[in-house]
């Protein structure tokens, strides 16, 4: 009898207590689709911050927000001036050059964002931001500048109140916040024997220092290694289990697995982001770059962390309600574009140039967004440099960020002359692009399709002139991007112009990035200097839209293009 009351009390207490269980919630990677290399994250009061690297690309560093782990907010970016960084843009000649890896941190109210701007000449290539309202851009202050001889800088407040930094191949140095001055550089660790030992972070757990790295190289080696510490300055322990996260030799369609960050949610459960490339072990075909991946951590008490392997559908510890409840005037990552341009209306923040353009360059007016054309083409003829062309190319895209898509843009253009030149551009890098424009070529007007120096011609109808043309860069498949016109007014006159692999967009010059959708315009290197000849022309584009259809999680699996990537559990 007694043995029968304690199991019904026990019976009782578990129907007691099993509302309270959390169960685990089910989502799909990536949660930050698009070109969105080396993520660094943390929660402060609840929302979610990321940043991540945007090398030449401008404005630089967004600033991404959540309330529910999946969907981002674009709240702004910590470069949006030139005086921030005076001189640097028009003087960084590589194409992967620029704002690597940046590292986000908020202390005392203040966030900081520390990065390298790696290869400009005799200029300091470390920079430290602040803010005290991240959801204000133009309140990003000027950099401080510090020496910066490694990259991918780490930043970490010690228990004494120190400040580190730490570098790739690890070093460590104390850190003044307000005047850059830096200590002497202490190694703590070389990794696992892994190439490029990077990307570093410091948590401090249970009186124990981690030290968390990617290394293994960016390709399919890639991977996450951790070390620790009872001093912050080592001697730093390898775990005999490391590397604690890749997917290195697997025939998983996520591959390049690394460069992660770890934090806590507001209930204390850790997760971490990391890249990853959506390409399988082929690693032939990945057009939107490196992306951002959300995978539970399991870190007990004075033991190593456990992180779960990046795949595309993953279950892990209950995530956050969903919530749009986000400040700011940015756009969510995973929505669809809708502009239609006014005069005096701001650029929409998820629209970047290459490079910082020229004054009055790219402007909206009620004619719809004006281009003035560039004497430079995307590739930077006539004025390139090593590597492609260190001055402006007249060029705004935004992300890929989805498998299948399609993008379109009304354009408005009456050459003048022979190569003068404006439309539609999938683009990875001024070595990497697919162009289709409307140009005049032997006093004809026509269509010029550009598959990265492979080129195709087509007059354009009679009809179609001195009226608005749509050109339309689409996906219906993972492996090809279908470049079409039509009249803006009549959807079936919709001609196909040209076709390319995705192969063309993946790797190569942009190994680092990811392909960007969007316009330019050029006069083919008429004029001189920087100018096309006086008279020529501006393009209007009208109507912008981009529109998901789909995400593949693995090479034969796809979700909808939805407003989140979760599928709840709980």
């Amino acid at each position: 009898m007694k043995l029968s009351s304690f199991r019904l009390a026990i019976a009782l207490l578990a129907q007691l207590v099993a509302p309270v269980v959390s169960q685990n919630s089910t989502y799909y990677n990536p949660v930050l689709p698009g070109w969105h290399s080396d993520p660094s994250c943390i929660q402060h009061n609840g929302t979610f911050y990321c940043v991540i690297s945007t090398f030449i690309s401008f404005p630089g560093l967004p600033i991404y927000a959540s309330k529910d782990l999946l969907q981002w907010k674009m709240i702004g970016h910590v470069r949006t001036r030139e005086s921030q960084l005076p001189g640097y843009s028009w003087n960084t000649n590589g194409q992967q050059h620029g704002m690597y890896a940046a590292t986000i941190r908020e202390n005392n109210g203040t966030f900081y964002v520390i990065c390298e701007y790696l290869n400009v000449p005799d200029k300091k290539p470390g920079v430290l931001f602040k803010t005290t309202n991240p959801y204000d851009e133009t309140t990003w202050s000027n950099p401080v500048f510090f020496d910066a001889p490694k990259i991918d800088p780490d930043l970490f407040w010690d228990d004494d109140g120190k400040v580190y930094v730490s570098t790739h191949s690890v070093v460590i140095q104390e850190f003044d916040l307000d005047t850059g001055k830096t200590g002497p550089a202490i190694n703590i660790w070389n990794g696992t024997g892994g190439v490029w030992p990077e990307g570093p972070h410091i948590y401090k757990k249970d009186g124990w220092y981690y030290l968390l790295i990617a290394e293994g190289g960016t390709a399919t080696d890639h991977a996450v290694t951790i070390a620790r510490a009872k001093k912050v300055t080592g001697p730093y322990t390898g775990y005999e289990r490391n590397p604690i996260l890749t997917n290195r030799k697997t025939q998983e369609y996520f591959q390049t697995v690394g460069h992660a960050d770890l934090f806590q949610d507001a209930g204390g459960n850790w997760w971490g982001m990391c890249l990853a490339t959506r390409s399988g072990p082929q690693w032939k075909s990945y057009p939107m770059g490196r992306e951002t991946a959300l995978f539970p951590v399991t870190w007990d008490k004075d033991q190593w962390p456990v992180l779960q392997p990046v795949r595309g559908e993953m279950s892990g510890w209950q995530l956050p309600a969903p919530s749009r409840d986000v400040p700011g005037n940015g756009p969510w990552n995973v929505d669809p574009d809708v502009y239609d341009f006014k005069a005096g209306q701001p650029i929409p923040r998820n629209l970047i140039y290459w490079r910082i353009p020229r004054d009055g360059a790219i402007t909206a007016t009620d004619n719809g967004l004006q281009l003035v054309l560039a004497r430079n083409s995307l590739s930077g003829y006539p004025n390139g440099g090593q590597n492609g062309a260190t001055r402006a190319i007249s060029f705004i895209g935004r992300r890929q960020t989805n498998t299948l898509f399609t993008y379109s843009v009304d354009l408005t253009f009456s050459p003048k002359a022979n190569n003068q030149e404006a439309g539609v551009t999938a683009f990875l890098t001024q070595q990497a692009n697919l162009q289709l424009g409307l140009v005049q070529l032997d006093n004809q007007l026509s269509f010029r399709f550009n598959a990265t120096g492979k080129i195709s011609t087509s007059t354009v109808p009679a009809a179609w002139a001195g009226q608005p043309i749509r050109l339309q860069i689409q996906m219906a498949n993972p492996n090809t991007y279908t470049f079409a016109a039509m009249l803006a007014s009549d959807a079936k006159t919709k001609t196909v112009l040209g076709t390319a692999s995705a192969e063309s967009l993946s790797g190569g010059s942009g190994s680092f990035v990811g392909t960007l959708l969007g316009v330019y315009a050029t006069c083919n290197g008429a004029g001189s200097g920087l100018d096309c000849p006086s008279g020529t022309p501006n393009a209007y584009f009208q109507r912008w839209r981009y529109t998901g259809a789909a995400q593949y999680i693995s090479a034969t699996q796809t979700v909808p293009a939805t407003v989140d990537m979760a599928k709840s559990e709980v």
